[in-house]
């Protein structure tokens, strides 16, 4: 007698919705408030120097304290968004920060001013982790979650813009103090904003058990370091159009306004570009692989567009490289976040994603030091090699990471069932 297999019906699958859920669209336009009036770092300095007259190496170190709580906070909040839930740690960011910036504006003793400084880079970057965790959380489409990732960062840039813009009127019509207090009410109406449209249950996904700890399965997940790893090289060229282009342009005689119309090419090039790259970039993202052929290609292109700023010396030929790095920029962040999203355990993608925002504290770091180092040893020609260099090493780090992804890919890939003999 023959066996006979009855296979098991299949259940037609549920057309994708094509409409974003509120919360999305809350988040967007909540990084967008979040960064147009986010005056507190690029005006710290100002504020130190013009209004509280602290030395050189003074500004440096705050600075260098706001770095740090810059770090710290990607890590904390990542964390915190899977164990406490997204809309609580972001409504608690917000809030410490509407509450944290006007007391920083009425500081004026060294330890202080550091004290706020901390607390305020904790919070300055706090939405990204867990914007990144509730588009992967709501978004079960890889091209949906590829064009919400497109859109932030054009909303990230579009509000870096406004602020230039905004903070340099509004500073010298009412003081670098009232900047704070416009960075607080717009944090405390990104605050509101969240707990509005946030479901209280977005805590991450399963439970977990005392063996397996999401924490330590990061530790160890091979993949999210060389992820890591490659981002912080690419990011060290993105970062340097607003750390190290101010030095070149500086080295070059050029003055501040100078350096504003080169923010204004970066941010006409990314509201151009956006539309057009991020819906091709969105059908790349089906399947299970993830871009990481993009995600290389991204950083050969940063490295090519902000290197070129190092052989520049008029305001024309610094806007050019400029807008030339922006196509790699927008590749770069919807490459990543795709990478992020296939690697992250639903249980700890808030972790995952806090991690991979670190890169962006690092490379703001490392950016000026590398320009520094280079126009002290070698001039503009030296910057540009490095930053070459920088954009290299991050598409040879995708090649490991190809490898590994793609044989994890294959290992955990659903075997198909051998129908019986009949």
């Amino acid at each position: 007698m023959s066996a006979t297999m009855t296979a098991p019906v299949k259940a037609p699958e549920q057309p994708v919705s094509r409409r974003w859920p509120p919360a999305i669209w809350a988040l967007l336009s909540t990084t967008l408030v979040a960064r147009s009036f986010g005056f507190a770092y690029p005006f710290l300095s100002y504020r130190l120097k013009e209004d509280l007259g602290y030395s050189t190496q003074a500004v440096g170190q705050v600075l260098a304290v706001f770095g740090v709580g810059w770090l710290i906070g990607q890590l904390l909040t990542g964390w915190a968004a899977d164990r406490l839930g997204r809309r609580r740690t972001l409504v608690t960011a917000m809030a410490t920060a509407a509450v944290c910036l006007p007391l920083m504006a009425q500081a004026h003793a060294f330890a202080a001013v550091c004290a706020g400084s901390l607390i305020a880079g904790v919070v300055y970057d706090a939405p990204r982790p867990v914007v990144s965790a509730v588009i992967a959380d709501l978004l079960t489409d890889d091209g949906q979650r590829a064009a919400a990732n497109g859109w932030r960062h054009g909303a990230v840039n579009i509000g870096a813009a406004i602020t230039g813009a905004a903070g340099g009127f509004l500073a010298g019509h009412l003081g670098f103090e009232a900047l704070f207090w416009f960075n607080a009410a717009a944090c405390a109406a990104c605050a509101v904003i969240t707990h509005r449209y946030l479901g209280p249950d977005l805590v991450a996904g399963p439970g977990r058990t005392a063996e397996r700890s999401p924490g330590r399965a990061a530790l160890r997940d091979a993949r999210l370091w060389l992820l890591w790893a490659a981002s912080t090289a690419a990011l060290t060229c993105a970062a340097g159009m607003f750390t190290a282009l101010p030095m070149l342009m500086e080295d070059d005689g050029l003055a501040a306004d100078a350096y504003g119309l080169t923010q204004v090419a970066n941010a006409g090039t990314v509201i151009v570009l956006t539309p057009l790259l991020t819906p091709w970039l969105s059908r790349r993202c089906g399947g299970q692989r993830p871009m990481l052929g993009m995600l290389a290609v991204s950083a050969l292109l940063l490295g090519v567009g902000m290197g070129s700023a190092g052989l520049a010396d008029t305001t024309t030929g610094y806007s050019i490289a400029v807008a030339a790095a922006v196509p790699g920029e927008i590749v770069f962040f919807i490459a990543a976040s795709d990478v992020l999203n296939k690697i992250s355990p639903n249980d700890a993608r808030g972790l995952y994603a806090g991690i991979w925002g670190s890169t962006l504290a690092i490379a703001v770091i490392i950016a000026p030091v590398l320009a520094a180092v280079s126009l002290t040893s070698g001039g503009g020609s030296l910057a540009a090699l490095t930053t070459l260099a920088a954009g290299a090493l991050g598409a040879v780090l995708c090649l490991p990471l190809i490898g590994l992804t793609h044989r994890r890919t294959a290992t955990t890939a659903p075997t198909t069932p051998v129908p019986a003999a009949s």
